[in-house]
């Protein structure tokens, strides 16, 4: 099993990777139906839908069930396909296109469904998943408090043992649960005796729980969003979700797992907008000739196709990672145990792929102009949805500290040898004199550039622990531009290994759209990765001290860039020949 986080310190086979390209004949038809759900069920309805009507969503939730959509992570055992994180992923990718509705049945399929799968006992899989599987029963994930956000284990709702023992009563209010006005279950974290973190399965007929109104939002209008109140809320002990006091172990890992699905998501949601902005451009004319034919329009699309391909290949290879490491385990808690080692990658991809989409809508309202602007007109929902992903999740700002935090607490239990990898770095800048030479064979010079950047991550994060120590969680800026360091690390590597093993596959010639955007997204990444190193480094000294640091980030990073102009403009005359996202 490849450990989650050793990209930064390891080559990593190309061949070893999982890319679209590996998609089995399966995958490919469970996507085509969750597709054509979306285009033949879920579309003709989104009036309804965003307008918030009660009735649209649940019925189309019981209607996915029927095809299997909402049973893919549940296993055959209880009524579901046990499938693996690849084919999860892609189905989340096919949902993007029904917009609020994918608010809906992520949440239902994911953090409401998982948390009973990996924790549940035999009883509750038995008495709930079959439903869950079959859309007869829908789920929400009641973790959020209105004083309690990130800060999840801060939560107030209480519980406490009734006197006969039979009971625990729940007191509080859970805030912003989505699929609260229709859901059947939900899963309700309380602290037993206001202490002991733990979860809970309550159902929705439970006396004493209700429902605030629906909150008006600013985008994701047509998913229901509501509080849920606890006044002395009578839940059976049997509900108990795992252990008393151990509920920070079911929420956390499952997030692990929605993160990696909300970039699945996200994936759809840029090859959505990057169609209807192909379309509009290739159709609105200005100076009597298609917008698609200027340059700067052609640029958007470019960078547009290229997040989504870098995107693409991280959520497939992560996906892949956790499939491989899933090989062979039957028990549940062990499965966790194998997903939770990819958390940081969860993460990475979580960060980037919101953020990469806010990109491609933003830009897909300027194509649009005033028309973007209107609501008439499918980008303005797109602009409005896609902002909650920074939030949901876990904010952007909270996952980039869990990245090198949980990168240097592996490294201080031994998990990963990073400490080692670093005073090497450390070691080489010493001893070894720089190379100016330019490799001009294919990926010669981003292969190089990303070594590079993985040496100038390690000596960030070395010189940063050796400062701050104990103390450095407490340097958030720092933790945060070392996380943008190793986004872009993985980001960059993702995306190089895809187009390598398709050029081994295939032939440069055939794998010509995927090499393009490789050569134009490091022309991008290699500045950002330096630019967080010298902003970083000159956080932590000044100086001679600063110079010398500010030398050898300058020697690990030596990249000479391509011509992205008429890279770019290879990768727009492809999109618009397809009408829209293509490698």
């Amino acid at each position: 099993m490849i450990k989650g986080g050793s990209f930064l310190i390891q080559e990593t086979d190309p061949a070893q990777v999982f890319t679209p390209e590996d998609f089995t004949d399966e995958q490919r038809m469970i996507y085509g139906t969750a597709f054509d759900f979306v285009k033949e069920k879920v579309e003709p309805r989104l009036p309804e839908i965003e307008a918030n009507l009660p009735g649209p969503t649940p019925a189309l939730m019981k209607e996915a069930g029927e095809l299997g959509l909402l049973s893919v992570d549940v296993p055959e055992k209880y009524g579901g396909m046990g499938l693996d994180k690849v084919t999860s992923t892609l189905v989340a990718e096919a949902m993007a296109g029904g917009c609020s509705f994918i608010v809906s049945f992520s949440a239902h399929t994911g953090i409401g469904t998982l948390p009973i799968v990996y924790f549940g006992n035999p009883e509750q899989k038995a008495k709930y998943l079959p439903g869950l599987a079959s859309g007869e029963l829908l789920a929400a994930y009641a973790l959020t408090e209105p004083g309690s956000g990130s800060d999840a284990l801060s939560a107030k709702t209480k519980a406490v043992l009734s006197d006969c023992g039979k009971y625990y009563i729940l007191n509080g209010t859970k805030q912003f649960i989505t699929n609260a006005g229709f859901a059947d279950v939900f899963i309700v974290y309380a602290k037993v005796d206001g202490e002991k973190f733990t979860a809970f399965i309550v159902d929705r007929d439970t006396e004493g729980l209700s429902l605030g109104p629906e909150e008006h939002k600013m985008g994701i209008k047509g998913s229901s969003t509501r509080s849920v109140i606890l006044e002395n809320a009578k839940v059976p002990v049997e509900n108990v979700l795992g252990e008393v006091g151990r509920g920070h172990v079911v929420a956390f890992n499952i997030l692990n797992v929605g993160r990696h699905k909300l970039a699945g998501g996200c994936v759809g949601s840029i090859k959505g907008v990057l169609q209807y902005a192909v379309r509009y451009a290739q159709e609105r004319y200005q100076f009597g000739v298609p917008i698609a034919s200027f340059g700067l329009i052609q640029e958007k699309l470019a960078r547009m196709a290229t997040l989504g391909y870098v995107t693409e290949s991280m959520a497939y290879r992560s996906a892949g990672l956790m499939d491989e490491a899933l090989v062979g385990v039957d028990d549940d808690r062990e499965k966790v145990n194998r997903i939770e080692e990819y958390a940081v990658e969860c993460s990475i991809n979580k960060v980037f792929s919101s953020e990469a989409l806010d990109y491609a809508v933003d830009e897909g309202v300027q194509i649009y102009g005033g028309y973007g602007y209107s609501q008439e007109y499918p980008v303005e929902r797109f602009y409005r949805d896609s902002r909650i992903n920074r939030i949901f999740e876990g904010t952007n700002e909270v996952n980039r500290l869990l990245i090198p935090g949980t990168l240097f607490r592996r490294a201080m239990k031994g998990h990963l040898p990073l400490v080692q990898a670093a005073q090497q770095v450390a070691k080489d800048l010493l001893n070894t004199m720089p190379s100016f030479s330019t490799d001009t064979a294919l990926f010669g010079e981003q292969v190089k550039a990303l070594e590079g950047a993985k040496k100038a991550t390690l000596m960030v994060a070395g010189i940063a622990a050796q400062k701050y120590m104990e103390k450095l969680e407490r340097q958030q800026e720092i933790l945060g531009l070392l996380a943008d360091m190793v986004i872009q690390v993985y980001a960059m590597e993702s995306a190089l290994l895809r187009a390598k093993k398709a050029v081994s596959a295939v032939g440069e010639a055939k794998a010509a759209a995927k090499v393009d955007m490789v050569l134009a997204y490091f022309n991008d990444a290699i500045p950002l990765v330096e630019g967080a190193g010298r902003e970083a480094l000159a956080a932590m000294a000044e100086g001679d001290e600063l110079r010398t640091n500010l030398a050898a980030l300058k020697r690990l990073i030596r990249y000479n860039p391509v011509n992205g102009v008429d890279i770019r403009r290879r990768i727009a005359a492809r999109v618009l020949e397809a009408g829209g996202y293509v490698v």
